[in-house]
C-alpha cells in the first residue's frame, strides 16, 4: 500500500503545474455537474469556513516555498498537499501546518485536523496524512458472527484519556484491552505487539479513542461491520467527525467510560439496533470512497482558500 501511495506521490511532482493550472478549469466544468451541488458547496463550507477576505500573516509563505527539499516533517503531508496546491500559482500564499493539529490559529491555515468548535473558522480542512487516516475495509464477516467483547489495542502513553480507558476496564471480562506503545509505562500483561485490522475485526465493538487528535481508526470501522465505540469526538478531520450522530453512526459512551458496559449490553440485547448503526456508518462512509469527488472537493477548497485569503 505505501510503495503504490508513494508512486502515485512520485508522479504527481513529474506533472508540470503549468499544464495542470491549465486543466484547472476543464476539471471544474467537467466534475463539478456530475454531483449534487447541494452536498458539494455544504462539504466544501464545511472544510474551509471562511465567509469574508481575510489578511494572512505577512510572513506567510508562497506556493513556490512548498518544495519537497524544504520540507522538515512528514513527507506524506507535503504529497498530500501538493496534490491540490499545484493547480494554483506559485506566488499566491498561504500557511500550511502540518501534523496532529489540536489548536486555533489567528490567521487562516491549512491543516488535517482542527478542534470541533463554532469558532474555527480559520483551521482550513484538508485531506492529509490519508495513508494512515483514510482506510477502508471490505468485512465479510456479519455482526451476529463476531466475538461479542470490546476490543481496544491502541498506543496509551502520553494519552491520559486513553489510560484511564485501561486503568478502568482493563480486567474485565467483557474487554480485550491492551496498550501497544513501545514505550508503555504499564505492567507487561497490560501489553502487547499492535495486530491486523484483519484481527480486530473480529470483534463485535471496537473503540475509537482520541490519541494526539483523532482516533485514526474510526473510518476503517465505520467501513466495516462492526461498531465504533466512543465518547464524542472533540477533533475533527476531513472525514467530518463534527457531523456524526451519536448513537446512530456509532455508539456514544461519556468521556470517563463510566457506561461502556451497561451500553454495549444494550446493543447486545438489541442486536436489530446494532446492526442498524453499522448500516448508518457504511452509508456515512460511501461519499469519501469516490475519488474523483474527492479530489474535486480538495481543489475547492483550496480555490476558496485562496480566494479568502490575501
Amino acid at each position: 500500500m505505501k510503495f503504490l501511495y508513494y508512486l502515485k506521490a512520485c508522479s504527481i511532482l513529474l506533472t508540470p503545474r503549468c499544464i495542470l493550472q491549465t486543466r484547472l478549469r476543464r476539471i471544474l466544468e467537467k466534475y463539478y455537474p456530475k454531483y449534487d451541488s447541494a452536498d458539494l458547496q455544504f462539504r466544501l463550507n464545511y472544510y474551509n469556513k471562511i465567509k469574508n477576505e481575510r489578511q494572512l500573516s505577512d510572513n506567510a509563505p508562497t506556493l513556490a516555498q512548498h518544495k519537497l527539499k524544504n520540507v522538515n516533517y512528514s513527507k506524506v503531508y507535503f504529497f498530500d498537499s501538493y496534490e491540490y496546491t499545484r493547480y494554483f500559482p506559485k506566488h499566491l500564499h498561504w500557511i500550511f501546518r502540518p501534523g496532529d493539529i489540536t489548536d486555533l490559529y489567528p490567521y487562516p491555515s491549512i491543516v488535517k485536523s482542527r478542534p470541533i468548535t463554532e469558532n474555527n473558522e480559520n483551521s482550513v480542512l484538508l485531506k492529509l496524512n490519508k495513508i494512515r487516516h483514510f482506510i477502508f475495509v471490505k468485512d465479510k464477516t456479519k455482526f451476529e458472527d463476531k466475538i461479542p467483547k470490546i476490543l481496544f489495542r491502541g498506543a496509551a502513553h502520553g494519552k491520559p484519556n486513553r489510560q484511564m480507558f485501561i486503568e478502568k476496564w482493563i480486567d474485565n471480562p467483557m474487554c480485550d484491552i491492551k496498550d501497544t506503545a513501545k514505550d508503555s509505562i504499564n505492567p507487561p500483561q497490560w501489553q502487547s505487539k499492535p495486530i491486523s485490522i484483519k484481527q480486530q475485526l473480529k470483534y463485535k465493538y471496537i473503540m475509537a479513542i482520541e490519541g494526539n487528535d483523532v482516533a485514526s481508526n474510526l473510518k476503517w470501522i465505520m467501513s466495516s461491520q462492526s461498531i465504533a465505540v466512543m465518547p464524542r469526538p472533540k477533533y475533527e478531520t476531513w472525514f467530518m467527525e463534527g457531523c456524526l450522530i451519536p448513537n446512530y453512526h456509532y455508539i456514544e459512551i461519556k468521556d470517563d467510560f463510566s457506561d461502556l458496559i451497561e451500553k454495549v449490553n444494550y446493543y447486545e440485547q438489541h442486536p436489530e439496533q446494532a446492526k442498524a448503526i453499522i448500516k448508518n456508518a457504511n452509508e456515512y462512509v460511501k461519499p469519501f470512497k469516490d475519488k474523483k469527488r474527492e479530489k474535486l472537493l480538495g481543489i475547492l477548497v483550496m480555490k476558496k482558500y485562496f480566494e479568502k485569503t490575501r
